[in-house]
C-alpha cells in the first residue's frame, strides 16, 4: 500500500483534480485491486466511513482468494461476515 506521503508527492492538481483527499485515493486503490471500476464511488465512500484496518483485512482476504472473478462481491461478503455491514432483510443466515 502507498503511504500518504507517496500519494501527495505524485499528486498533480492539474491532472488529478477529482482526487483531492487521501480517502478518495484509497477508494480508487480498492477499486483497482478488486477489478471493480464501476463501483469506485462505493469504495471511496467506504474508505471515508470505515476504519482502514477493517478494509485492509477484507482486501487481504480477497487478494488471497484464488479463482474468484467477482472480487468486489467477495469483499462485500467478507465485510458482512466481519460484522461491519449488516445483512439485508430477507437474506438467510
Amino acid at each position: 500500500m502507498k503511504s500518504i506521503q507517496d500519494i501527495l508527492i505524485k499528486f498533480n492538481p492539474l491532472e488529478d483534480k477529482y482526487i483531492s483527499r487521501e480517502y478518495q485515493a484509497y477508494g480508487i486503490y480498492l477499486s483497482e485491486q478488486l477489478n471493480d471500476y464501476s463501483h469506485k464511488s462505493l469504495y471511496i465512500k467506504m474508505a471515508k466511513n470505515y476504519p482502514r484496518a477493517v478494509l485492509e483485512r477484507a482486501l487481504s482476504y480477497c487478494k488471497d482468494a484464488r479463482g474468484s472473478n467477482r472480487k468486489g462481491a467477495l469483499f462485500m461478503w467478507k465485510l458482512t461476515e466481519m460484522g461491519v455491514l449488516k445483512k439485508r432483510k430477507g437474506e438467510s443466515k
